[in-house]
């Protein structure tokens, strides 16, 4: 699967979500925390960061996801990947399968989500420690139509994933 998806910096997570659902988008699952933790060789090598690869284990409420996501493709406003994710049913028995195969935990942040859909547009509105983002994924055109209709123009999306917005964030500390 590839998904094609952009991220907003917002201020009032609440003003967005009342907003949305003014343009008729459907709450599909309420405030939830989440628990994101990227997994890749030691240190040396390195070689899904290298590569512009991840591999990562999200724990939400009782669920857990193991997600790959491929290097990004080019693209100047929209952030476009290959990803494949399944939940996983023990999420003890995965770490160990993860560790066996040398892949350890390099990377770790936690956020707050609210998930709203507007046919097949995924609309989420995420809490994180660098700020409030609305993050839309779907078809370019879905996007831009639903982002143009909330007042956004495409100089406001973002492509960076909460990984660099985090990083980037501590680099200017």
């Amino acid at each position: 699967m590839v998904e094609t998806e952009i991220k907003i910096r917002i201020k009032d997570l609440n003003l967005y979500k009342e907003k949305l659902l003014t343009l008729g988008a459907k709450l599909e699952k309420e405030r939830s925390f989440e628990e994101n933790t990227l997994y890749d060789f030691p240190s040396q090598s390195q070689s899904l960061y290298k590569k512009r690869q991840a591999l990562r284990l999200r724990i939400t409420g009782k669920k857990t996801f193991l997600t790959f996501k491929g290097a990004p493709q080019k693209s100047r406003k929209f952030k476009i990947r290959e990803e494949y994710e399944t939940e996983v049913k023990n999420k003890k028995q995965l770490k160990k399968i993860l560790k066996s195969l040398g892949l350890i935990p390099v990377f770790n942040y936690q956020k707050y989500r609210t998930v709203l859909r507007k046919g097949h547009l995924i609309i989420c509105l995420d809490e994180t420690s660098v700020g409030n983002f609305m993050e839309m994924e779907g078809e370019r055109h879905q996007i831009v139509k639903f982002a143009t209709a909330l007042g956004f123009t495409k100089k406001e999306y973002i492509k960076l994933d909460y990984v660099q917005l985090i990083k980037k964030e501590k680099g200017k500390n």
